[in-house]
């Protein structure tokens, strides 16, 4: 089936697009993009720059999906998004490409970007993430599987949000926020485990328990970040995957911990 383009869309010479795509009216497909099949871009929305997007996408009316970077050190040409499958892009959403050209900003699968959200130049984003309206990435973020992103929060450059993680609504995030967390304020503190998210994860009883053990071990029992990873090493649940994703984000921290 070819692709469905309405006749008010606008789609650049050089543009690649599979059987089933469908692009709504008014809508704008830069040269250098490759869209999947199975991928709407509805009326209004833009898609640009060398931005390659999987199957079974979203890009909802008004969203812009592409866009040059916001970094001063840009010094031109067209550079690179990666996005997988199933993601949405709701209404005014921006998702912008790379600072130059050996570099990318990566999404994977299934992420919901909701309304007037930004994910900027070289944020590397796993699979399932969950970001609220109004909310901010800066450059340069990664972000584990399975993150909420609370409404309005900021997220500053460089930071880590590790999986299963949870940063609450209009909070201030200037460290890494640590696997299977809730962090909030400004700010922003890790506060208690996500016990919810864990659950719908399928982490088991135990699990989750000993995902409590460790949020108590790094903030709870008066241990500076070295002993609490000592500690941890020491621990006959070493080999849990609870504490092995925990120490693992830990030592890859350039920015500490919230």
């Amino acid at each position: 089936m070819a692709p469905d383009i309405h006749p008010t869309a606008l789609i650049e010479q050089g543009a690649e697009l599979d059987e089933g795509v469908i692009v709504g009216a008014y809508a704008y497909i830069g040269a250098q993009v490759k869209i999947a099949k199975g991928t709407v871009v509805m009326h209004h929305a833009t898609v640009d720059g060398a931005t390659t997007m999987g199957a079974g996408n979203e890009v909802h009316p008004y969203a812009y999906v592409g866009g040059k970077t916001h970094d001063l050190k840009y010094k031109g040409g067209v550079q690179r998004l990666q996005i997988g499958d199933r993601n949405v892009f709701r209404e005014f959403t921006t998702v912008h490409c790379a600072t130059t050209d050996d570099q990318i900003t990566i999404l994977g699968n299934d992420n919901l970007v909701l309304s007037y959200s930004h994910v900027a130049h070289e944020c590397v984003i796993g699979n399932h993430l969950i970001m609220s309206s109004h909310a901010a990435l800066g450059g340069h973020v990664i972000v584990g599987n399975h993150v909420n992103v609370g409404w309005g929060a900021g997220v500053h450059q460089f930071c880590r949000l590790g999986d299963h993680g949870m940063v609450g609504a209009a909070s201030k995030v200037v460290q890494d926020v640590p696997p299977f967390t809730i962090s909030d304020g400004n700010p922003a503190v890790a506060r208690t485990i996500n016990k919810v998210g864990l659950e719908r994860a399928g982490f088991t009883k135990d699990e989750i328990s000993l995902a409590r053990r460790v949020f108590k071990t790094f903030y709870k029992d008066g241990l500076n970040r070295s002993q609490a990873i000592e500690k941890l090493r020491a621990s006959e649940e070493i080999d849990s995957r609870v504490v092995k994703i925990f120490l693992n984000f830990t030592a890859e921290s350039q920015r500490g911990l919230s």
